[in-house]
């Protein structure tokens, strides 16, 4: 029976770098250069989500409805993080000083692109409607709330939210024992 998420056997057929057990990626979710992009255990990306470059996915990841992740210069999820519907990253961008031409459709020589590696540390989430712009890094354990212009670095177990984001207060690490649990009754199987 086919479902609204590809098979065992579609997935491998992706051409991914690599990809995990108990995947589940969206027939109507777009990827761009797949031999780029690694996908680790226990994912799932959800209808009309775009991703291009080179992305790196580890385990209990999860990307909601229209999300972007474009990994020119490279996109890391950790473990446990989660991304709400409508989120963009962005690991690279076109010079908008006037002084260069912009898009893809321009050869390189006639652009100056820059950008850097976003890495999105474990048990963070970003809020829908979220945009994360390059070189940037999100502590482990933050949360982003709805619609945040993510323009810097952030440290980790904190609460920013935002255009552009500012620290709210710090967040609970109760999630951990949770996680410990999970862990466990993994293990267990």
């Amino acid at each position: 029976m086919r479902t609204s998420f590809y098979n065992e056997k579609e997935l491998i057929n992706l051409g991914l770098k690599s990809i995990g057990k108990n995947v589940l990626i969206s027939r109507k979710a777009s990827i761009y250069s797949p031999h780029k992009i690694a996908v680790g255990n226990n994912v799932r990306i959800d209808d009309f989500c775009i991703l291009s470059g080179e992305i790196k996915l580890g385990t209990f990841v999860h990307i909601a409805a229209f999300c972007a992740l474009y990994g020119r210069n490279k996109i890391i999820m950790e473990d446990y993080i989660s991304l709400s519907a409508k989120t963009i990253i962005y690991s690279a961008s076109d010079d908008f000083n006037g002084e260069y031409l912009f898009g893809p459709t321009v050869p390189e020589e006639f652009r100056n692109v820059k950008g850097g590696t976003v890495l999105i540390k474990r048990y963070s989430m970003i809020g829908a409607g979220s945009i994360v712009f390059p070189n940037i890094t999100i502590g482990e354990g933050t949360a982003v709330g709805a619609m945040s212009l993510v323009n810097k670095s952030l440290s980790e177990w904190g609460i920013y939210a935002g255009i552009p984001v500012k620290f709210i207060k710090k967040r609970s690490k109760l999630l951990l024992n949770k996680q410990s649990l999970l862990s466990k009754r993994l293990k267990e199987k």
